[in-house]
């Protein structure tokens, strides 16, 4: 691990699940300020270190909806509202994912080219193999950050030598591409206090993470990652502390015009917070939040009475201790200290 001029004050990582900004989000956002899709838990977001999310869209202006492999959604948003990301203050995204390339090459480099100019971080997709796995890098408070960022969904979209694309890989050590991803592991974590690996991984909907994505996130921790990050299938999943390293199996959506199922309840989500302490984990917390009228807000009432229940039987599943705190309103996962 590398040494930084770390001090004692905790330093607050915030990971969110899918931000969608496309479709009718789009056309919210012609209409009303950046900070909106953020609704009452922009105080949150800003109090963070460095805030992590999935970007679930393109953000350009030009570009066809793909037309090589079948699509059902197609998801874009105006290069202006890479502003509601830097209201946000999110430093890093993962672009590896199945709407990446919704619009095609062309829009693809052109949101590559916007985030660098927004200064936001991004892992996952580049205008060839070697950009689409090279690891977003930053420095925050001290702190030496690493993202990786790859995906199982979209195969026709893996980038190649000369062609734009995503970091695509099936989700098990076993893939003959998992010598690149080990190899990255090595050399990123080198040069981190603390490596993250995203995965968008699996389809939508259920609960409980397959036995393979499992076996996966104990394998790259073994290899050096210290935060799985998970998310694809629009709902949360469990945590898992697995030797010391937190594993989100999914934190489902974050903010978007998704119809809602009523039993899959994809509008309900959290807000994850990792404090870290030194090099060790400190304190793991989820704030209950739900989506309404295109604004990711803080849950209440019967919303986060559901979602919490669900959530500590989920964790529970995973041998995961953790307890409501009516004083912090957040769900606060028990840490097991390496």
């Amino acid at each position: 691990m590398a040494t930084s001029s770390n001090d004692a004050r905790p330093f607050r990582l915030l990971f969110l699940g899918d931000v969608m900004l496309g479709r009718l989000m789009n056309q919210v956002l012609q209409q009303v300020e950046a900070t909106y899709p953020w609704g009452d838990t922009l105080p949150l977001l800003l109090q963070a270190d460095a805030c992590i999310c999935n970007l679930e869209c393109v953000l350009a202006d030009t570009g066809s909806p793909w037309s090589l492999t079948p699509k059902v959604f197609h998801f874009r948003s105006d290069t202006r509202n890479v502003a509601a990301l830097q209201e946000a203050h999110i430093k890093a995204v993962s672009l590896a994912n199945n709407h990446t390339l919704d619009f095609g090459y062309e829009a693809l480099l052109q949101m590559l080219a916007v985030l660098r100019r927004a200064g936001i971080h991004f892992a996952g997709a580049g205008s060839n193999s070697a950009e689409a796995r090279q690891p977003a890098l930053w420095e925050t408070a001290g702190r030496k950050l690493g993202l990786l960022a790859l995906t199982d969904n979209e195969p026709a979209w893996e980038a190649g030598p000369e062609r734009p694309g995503i970091w695509y890989m099936t989700m098990t050590m076993s893939d003959p591409r998992a010598a690149e991803l080990r190899a990255a592991l090595k050399t990123v974590r080198a040069q981190v206090d603390w490596l993250i690996v995203s995965l968008h991984w699996g389809g939508n909907w259920g609960y409980t993470p397959p036995a393979e994505h499992r076996a996966f996130a104990h394998a790259l921790i073994e290899a050096g990652a210290d935060i799985v990050y998970g998310h694809s299938p629009h709902v949360v999943r469990g945590v898992e502390i697995y030797r010391g390293r937190p594993v989100l199996y999914s934190c489902g959506d974050f903010v978007d015009d998704y119809a809602v199922d009523p039993r899959e309840r994809n509008d309900l989500g959290f807000i994850f917070s990792i404090e870290i302490v030194g090099s060790q984990l400190a304190r793991l917390r989820l704030y209950p939040t739900v989506i309404r009228a295109f604004q990711a807000r803080r849950a209440h009432g019967s919303d986060r009475e559901e979602l919490v229940a669900t959530m500590l039987h989920l964790c529970s599943l995973l041998g995961t201790a953790a307890r409501w705190s009516e004083r912090e309103a957040c769900l606060e996962i028990e840490v097991v200290r390496t």
